[in-house]
């Protein structure tokens, strides 16, 4: 059977490259000032990070059931199934909706919402995989429960170069965000299965880099060893950073790991609404071992 796979713009994939793979990519939404923007439709990253450092009232929503039925109701007119990949259940209620959504009619066994815990890169890398088992003719429902049983195995540590839109979201205080700038405190975040957790705190983005390479080096000695031994992983990065320190990024991780290919992205607007500018992320996700997972 013809297998569609939709997502949204939080994966951090591009109208471009959404073309080149053959996915259907929903717009994102946010608000700025009460204005309703949508990702890669009406507002370029250098217009938002302007928005983004005049505003102090910056928030996130989600795509409402006509438009996400919309995008599935184009993608069955050329498909029988959909595999609807949206942001994480963590951070979003999108997931649940859809999966109510995906229960009724016309699309009940036709539409299979995965919810394996991803935002950014990881679910950029979880795209490329499902493409993978698409061409060897694995059906929908399965692909979902293969990537759902992999959902723990991926990480990323996000390293953000400020506080203050921290501080926005409600996630620290207004004290600690000033302590934090005081000091030169870069906090590192660490992303697994879609929820966002402190990991630690260093003086400076130069040490905050050189310690997620080292915590990456890390778990793929042990949580992640066998993927780091078969090559069966992606090694990837999503930064909020310009272009000049992003390549640097990648370079400097290019050097620590050594012809080893790189996946790497922009963080969303949406993620950059709470990340801010400047953030720099690293992580790993591990692929499916397919025959084995159909074997079960």
């Amino acid at each position: 059977m013809s297998i569609a796979i939709v997502t949204d713009s939080h994966s951090s994939i591009t109208p471009e490259e959404a073309r080149r793979l053959g996915v259907y990519l929903l717009p994102a939404p946010f608000f700025i000032d009460g204005v309703s923007y949508y990702e890669n439709v009406d507002i370029g990253r250098e217009d938002f990070f302007q928005l983004l450092k005049n505003s102090n009232n910056v928030s996130t929503s989600q795509s409402s059931p006509s438009e996400v039925m919309s995008i599935w109701d184009e993608a069955l007119k050329d498909h029988d199934e959909i595999l609807y990949m949206p942001i994480s259940s963590g951070l979003s209620s999108s997931c649940a909706n859809a999966k109510a959504l995906a229960a009724e009619d016309p699309y009940k066994g036709r539409v299979f919402v995965v919810d394996n815990g991803r935002v950014s890169t990881p679910m950029h890398c979880t795209i490329l995989d499902a493409l993978n088992m698409i061409e060897k003719g694995i059906s929908a429902s399965v692909i979902r429960d293969i990537l759902e049983k992999y959902r723990h195995e991926e990480i990323i540590y996000l390293a953000v170069d400020t506080l203050e839109y921290l501080r926005r979201g409600g996630r620290i205080s207004q004290t600690a965000a000033s302590i934090g700038s005081i000091l030169q405190i870069k906090p590192v975040l660490k992303l697994t299965t879609g929820i966002l957790t402190p990991h630690r705190n260093c003086h400076g983005m130069v040490r905050a880099r050189k310690m997620m390479i080292e915590d990456i080096k890390n778990d793929l000695q042990t949580r992640f060893q066998h993927a780091w031994e078969t090559g069966r992983y992606y090694l990837m990065t999503a930064t909020s950073a310009d272009p000049e320190t992003t390549s640097d990024w990648i370079r400097q991780i290019e050097e620590e790991f050594p012809d080893i290919p790189i996946l790497s992205d922009y963080l969303s607007l949406g993620v950059c609404c709470h990340s801010g500018p400047g953030a720099l992320g690293i992580g790993v996700s591990v692929m499916p071992d397919i025959d084995d997972q159909i074997a079960e």
